[in-house]
């Protein structure tokens, strides 16, 4: 089996990692924006969810396959996380998932209804996973950050633009909002989520919270 990088490219082969409950496939789409796109399947009931149809609807429903997809989760409200929403829920009827601050605009953006609209502390479930709903104000007032606490191994992570390797999301010259992620990243996720932990971003390769933690004085001095 070849060995989970997490390192994907638009137009390339996606990666395929298998936990003992779960199997996750990443994909980059869009040369430009190079957004990551994730396929978690349930082993137990092969019933998926995606995790941002940021773009290139064919290549996600192929990914998807005959089973298609359950729920459609967007991570936050920025175009480039849901060019594909509209025409993967139009294919699978999906039931679209998003932070409650940011449901609106997503529905404005993308035409679609958000039916699930989460906050802080909420599961969404699939099968028999459980993914718990964190809510990261600063990048959007609405992004969410979703664990999977794998019961036969090590949490993982979807972050959306929240956190990357080597820092915070954009806040775009707002400090206020820089406070704010900052805060947030460092109180919810570093602050409740041991080391071991592998987080999955929305752009760009994974990492793991105890390689990222020795920068967080770094990120909160230079303000970005």
């Amino acid at each position: 089996m070849t060995t989970y990088t997490g390192n994907v490219t638009p137009g390339g082969t996606p990666e395929v990692r298998e936990l003992s409950r779960l199997i996750i496939t990443k994909v980059a789409v869009d040369d430009t924006m190079s957004n990551n796109c994730y396929v978690l399947r349930c082993r137990a009931t092969d019933e998926q969810v995606l995790i941002d149809a940021a773009d290139d609807a064919p290549t996600l429903l192929a990914l998807l396959g005959p089973a298609g997809a359950t729920k459609v989760i967007t991570t936050h409200q920025h175009w480039d996380h849901h060019r594909a929403l509209s025409d993967v829920v139009a294919a699978t009827g999906a039931v679209t998932v998003a932070g409650e601050p940011d449901a609106a605009a997503i529905t404005e953006q993308t035409g679609t209804q958000v039916d699930d609209a989460v906050r802080q502390g909420d599961v969404v479930e699939f099968g028999e996973i459980r993914l718990e709903v964190i809510h990261i104000v600063g990048h959007t007032p609405g992004s969410i950050a979703l664990k999977y606490d794998d019961p036969d191994g090590t949490p993982h992570l979807w972050t959306g633009d929240s956190l990357f390797p080597g820092g915070v999301g954009n806040t775009f010259g707002d400090a206020d909002a820089f406070v704010s992620l900052i805060n947030d990243v460092e109180a919810k996720i570093f602050g409740t989520l041991p080391d071991e932990t592998w987080f999955y971003p929305g752009h760009g390769n994974d990492s793991t919270l105890g390689v990222e933690r020795p920068q967080l004085a770094e990120w909160r001095e230079r303000g970005w």
